[in-house]
């Protein structure tokens, strides 16, 4: 088809959770796809829950992922507004048509007499449903009793004995019987539609080709698929996406961990590697490739190949994912991230070009030992918080500190730096070197004792890198005080001497 048209349509009641975002990631992937357009929609009618925070907060979200759209909320476009509070006059006016139409009728209902009805209804073992009282009210009555200024609903008549057929892409034929289906109210006294309605009348209106959503709405598509038959138009092509859970098998919710996108964002993840990982939710790509960037995912994404089966949020997975997102980013635009997670921290307050700089070493030492980047502070904690007395604490230190001329190792090698100012690569080197002809110790033996000297850990990063970052730390001003090597192995003895 071509023109291809989508939507994504959040309610502002709330954050944007992985569900929401995997349904906006596959309307952009299928657009872009296609060549067609992305349309963002406010579905803002449940006036207690929508706030203005939670739009921004969406708003700030999709960019946040790169997934522009191309017309709509902010954008503006041939078919707004495109907030459904701004289009009342456009339901009603679809409403009333249908009235007049004999496919819908007022009902005057009360809401104590609906609740006694149901209550009623449960009590028999019943489903709960609209009993039909005002359905056959001859329409001029109506009228007169809503002109009197009688408070009433618009509902629509849904036939009796009907089948309502239509079709996904993801879920195959579906068919209901209309005995299914109650006479749904449309139109609110306020003049607020109901959600099924004002759906209907939303896609028709914006010309929405395919409606991609989750699969919570299947049950929702029979009654949409009435109103389109019965308002004598074409309906958009529906493809359901299946239920997001856990690792437990069960649906995606909090007790799972993290699941609305400002967590992941905050906690740093790369915007790439959650699109990534949230395309394969529910899809996969042709050639089983995982890792991917958007343009990638784009070239190969059709609808055909969304399945059904419920997907699973595997956290390790999208840290795998996010890892192999890092690899490949670029060090500079690293740098400008992880600056908020140390200033947090009040590792510095003001950033230089010396600062930039030390975080690139950081970035290139640590940045294979995260998930994502809010670990990086905690995770290079080694170098501001040096603590020489963890070799009589760590078992593993001890083990390290029980060989054979591991005290040796970290004399001899003491005695090779301690009248160097600087410490830097060569100079290192050097040292080493120096102390394996001297003892004529290699290997684990001569590496382990001297990572011991220089962090009082038995494990981290390539000792080398640990060096340049502890060597030039200690000469940044802006930074909180770091303890150049000489220093620390110097502690670190005393502390083996008593």
């Amino acid at each position: 088809m071509d023109n291809v048209r989508v939507r994504f349509a959040p309610s502002p009641t709330g954050f944007l959770h992985v569900g929401n975002v995997r349904t906006a990631l596959f309307n952009f992937l299928f657009a872009k796809n296609r060549g067609g357009k992305f349309i963002l929609r406010i579905e803002d009618t449940d006036l207690e829950r929508s706030e203005k925070e939670y739009e921004d907060a969406l708003v700030r979200d999709m960019k946040w992922l790169g997934l522009n759209w191309d017309e709509g909320y902010l954008v503006g476009g041939d078919f707004g507004p495109y907030r459904q509070t701004e289009r009342l006059k456009i339901y009603k006016k679809y409403a009333l048509k249908l009235v007049e139409g004999g496919k819908a009728y007022y009902c005057f209902c009360k809401k104590e007499e609906l609740e006694a009805e149901r209550e009623r209804q449960k009590a028999r073992g019943e489903i709960p449903r609209y009993s039909g009282k005002c359905r056959n009210i001859p329409i001029d009555e109506a009228k007169k009793k809503v002109e009197k200024g009688e408070e009433a609903v618009i509902r629509l008549k849904v036939p009796k004995n009907y089948k309502i057929v239509f079709e996904d892409i993801v879920f195959g034929h579906q068919e209901i019987d209309s005995s299914q289906v109650d006479d749904r109210v449309l139109l609110r006294p306020d003049g607020t539609p109901t959600y099924n309605f004002a759906c209907v009348i939303d896609d028709f209106e914006m010309k929405i080709t395919h409606v991609l959503r989750g699969e919570q709405h299947l049950s929702n598509t029979p009654l949409q698929a009435l109103i389109y038959e019965m308002l004598g138009i074409n309906p958009p092509i529906f493809a359901h996406l299946s239920t997001i859970n856990g690792p437990d098998g069960k649906k995606l919710s909090k007790r799972h961990g993290a699941t609305s996108l400002v967590e992941f964002r905050e906690k740093g993840y790369l915007p790439e590697a959650m699109v990534n990982y949230l395309s394969l939710l529910g899809w996969s790509p042709p050639d089983e490739e995982e890792i991917m960037d958007v343009e990638e995912i784009i070239s190969k994404f059709s609808l055909e190949r969304v399945s059904k089966s419920p997907a699973i949020f595997d956290v390790q997975k999208l840290n795998w994912v996010n890892r192999e997102h890092l690899k490949k980013a670029d060090l500079d635009r690293l740098v400008q991230l992880v600056i908020p997670y140390f200033k947090k921290e009040g590792v510095f307050l003001d950033v230089n070009d010396d600062i930039k700089k030390f975080l690139k070493l950081i970035l290139d030492g640590f940045l294979t030992h995260v998930d994502y980047l809010s670990q990086i502070t905690k995770e290079c904690n080694m170098i501001f918080d040096f603590n020489p007395e963890n070799i009589v604490e760590d078992e593993e230190v001890k083990k390290i500190l029980s060989r054979e001329a591991a005290r040796d190792v970290i004399n001899c090698f003491y005695n090779k730096i301690k009248n160097i100012d600087y410490l830097d690569f060569e100079n290192y080197k050097n040292a080493v070197l120096s102390c394996m002809k001297e003892l004529g110790i290699k290997g684990k033996n001569l590496f382990h004792p001297i990572r011991v000297g220089i962090t009082a850990l038995s494990s981290g990063p390539e000792i080398e890198k640990i060096v340049d970052i502890v060597e030039f730390g200690s000469r940044c001003d802006l930074l909180k005080k770091v303890i150049p090597v000489k220093d620390r192995v110097k502690s670190v003895l005393d502390v083996l001497n008593g």
